[in-house]
């Protein structure tokens, strides 16, 4: 029996480590605009090559050892990194281009080009230290390779029983990583040009309904990135918990960041009996905007107001229209418990919460939600009532006077966070007020929502849920039985790459309006990474090409056959992926 599995490990080693030469493809997820390929010789990449960055910009040395990590991921090739070319010898260089005639490409910050030729090696270009970084990525995927450092650690040495084992084990893991020493990978010559469709590439994750650690945020940082995306929009506060460290408000952490227990299917009025809990302190709040950014990531925290806020009332029951009592809240769904608009007090929280944001997370934009608010609560409410009037709010055919308060709500908001120099965010039903015109806004109800805010001179994200809710099912109704049990839908990839965020009906001003493309994910049914990825991954491949390629450079069985190289990648890192949505 020994004997025979030492054969069948001898011969998958020599299956996956036996063939010669790497097969490098440009045709990746996301596909470049232009692959010119070349009729020189390819470029023979080997363990003498030397990656170059002479800019001492931090990110470009980051790009460069990001790549230095790639190439021994994929090739085994431990490459050094040096500031200076040498004057003979193979080199990969790293350098950013100032825009000029005939390199428009350039004068796109996150736009690069690569040039692959024997005599002069690899050249990233990019119009800034993120375009050169994308560029690293699309070399990356162009080599398709299993990494053998991922067969090191999936493998056991048979004589001691070792994983990982290491070069000692035995004297034929010598012979053949000696071998591999000196291989060599060829790189076609060519010149491939690139740049993205929408400035705005994100995906979002919800840590409140449950909790994943600093790793785990960072780990789905690293696939955004493998995907092109430049935006992480981190959902950190709702009714089933509060994930923020706060230093002027200690009881939203201390009590809004752990509920009781939690429900147990779809709100079968059965609980698990186990408390659920968790948050982020303001130095690893820090830590994740720092390593987002040396991936070329933009976090975006969201605050949600004034509904979604049962975490923030059981922690200060005063700000409530009733004053509670209140609890973080173990179900899910839509409650009529929200911040009270009459109250002072609630903003004076909210802006003092958001004054320390500021602080940790430098992006431009801050989310305040704004979704699912029902008004109940202040139609019953003296202090709304009192707002109401107070502020000359009255309501019209369309929306009551409750449902425009909203509107002042988010506007005084905006206001305060205006004067500390950010921008807001808004779920669609912002628009349901009268607010400024300086709001984004993020849709999610239906494209015709994004579509009547752009058309009203607002800045559009389109995440609709029929395209962009990756909590929802990826197999069929047939697939049924083997699905894991989540909140229902279906978003299969094929929907995803068929999506236009952009209809052909809108003119020239309307569609500069849309800026970008996202996708969701809401954890009510999601509590373990295997299960986070699986809903993510490949959906987020058919994302990529959404907001990177120009529609009609869109093939998806074209699409389908160029994800196998990316499957590979994910194979290399243990990521957990829908296979069946992956078959050609």
């Amino acid at each position: 029996m020994k004997d025979m599995k030492r054969s069948i490990f001898f011969i998958l080693y020599t299956l996956l480590f036996g063939h010669a030469v790497a097969q490098v493809n440009y045709q990746v997820v996301p596909l470049p605009k232009s692959i010119q390929l070349t009729k020189e010789q390819p470029f023979q990449l080997d363990s003498t090559c030397i990656i170059v960055c002479a800019d001492a910009d931090a990110q470009m040395q980051r790009n460069a050892q990001f790549l230095k990590a790639y190439i021994y991921e994929t090739t085994d090739l431990s490459l050094a990194v040096a500031d200076k070319a040498p004057k003979r010898g193979k080199v990969i260089r790293l350098q950013v281009t100032p825009p000029s005639k005939g390199q428009e490409w350039a004068s796109n910050a996150e736009g690069y080009r690569i040039t692959i030729s024997p005599k002069r090696g690899v050249l990233i270009e990019g119009g800034s230290p993120r375009g050169v970084f994308y560029g690293v990525q699309t070399l990356r995927k162009s080599l398709a390779t299993l990494p053998l450092g991922d067969v090191r650690r999936r493998f056991a040495c048979e004589e001691c029983s070792a994983r990982p084992w290491s070069l000692s084990c035995a004297p034929w893991v010598l012979r053949r990583f000696a071998e591999v020493s000196q291989r060599t990978f060829p790189f076609p010559a060519a010149v491939i040009t690139d740049e993205p469709r929408f400035s705005y590439r994100a995906m979002h994750l919800d840590v409140c309904r449950h909790f994943f650690s600093v790793e785990q945020v960072k780990e789905y940082i690293d696939i955004l990135a493998l995907h092109n995306m430049n935006t992480f929009h981190w959902h950190l506060t709702d009714d089933q918990g509060w994930r923020i460290e706060s230093k002027k408000y200690p009881r939203l952490h201390q009590i809004g960041s752990q509920r009781r227990h939690t429900v147990i299917g779809r709100n079968a009025g059965l609980f698990d009996e186990t408390p659920h809990g968790g948050y982020y302190t303001q130095e690893q709040l820090r830590e994740v905007v720092r390593y987002a950014a040396e991936r070329c990531i933009t976090v975006i925290p969201e605050v949600e107001l004034p509904g979604h806020a049962l975490a923030i009332l059981a922690a200060y029951p005063e700000l409530g229209c009733t004053g509670g009592p209140y609890e973080v809240e173990p179900t899910w769904g839509v409650f009529n418990d929200i911040l009270c608009a009459g109250n002072d007090k609630a903003f004076e929280l909210l802006c003092g919460v958001i004054d320390e944001l500021v602080e940790i997370f430098p992006s431009k934009y801050i989310n305040i939600g704004g979704d699912e608010a029902p008004k109940k609560r202040w139609e019953q409410c003296p202090k709304c009532q009192q707002r109401i009037r107070e502020q000359g709010i009255k309501g019209d055919g369309n929306l009551t006077a409750e449902a425009k308060l909203q509107g002042y709500f988010t506007n005084r908001m905006e206001k305060h966070i205006n004067s500390l120099g950010r921008s807001i965010i808004g779920w669609d039903e912002i628009m349901e007020g009268d607010i400024s015109q300086s709001a984004t806004v993020l849709c999610w109800r239906g494209i015709e929502h994004g579509i009547r805010a752009a058309q009203e001179g607002h800045d559009v994200i389109m995440a609709p849920t029929a395209y962009c809710y990756f909590d929802y099912y990826q197999l069929s109704e047939d697939k049924h039985w083997e699905k894991p049990f989540l909140i229902g839908g279906y978003v299969p990839l094929e929907k995803i790459y068929s999506y236009e965020p952009i209809p052909d009906s809108l003119d020239k001003v309307t569609r500069r309006h849309i800026i970008g493309v996202q996708a969701n994910i809401w954890t009510e049914y999601i509590a373990w990474r295997s299960l986070l990825l699986y809903q993510m991954l490949p959906r987020a491949a058919a994302l990529a090409e959404v907001q990177w390629v120009a529609p009609g450079r869109k093939d998806f069985p074209a699409f389908r056959r160029r994800l196998s190289s990316l499957l590979t990648i994910y194979d290399s890192q243990g990521y957990i992926y829908c296979a069946d949505d992956t078959k050609v």
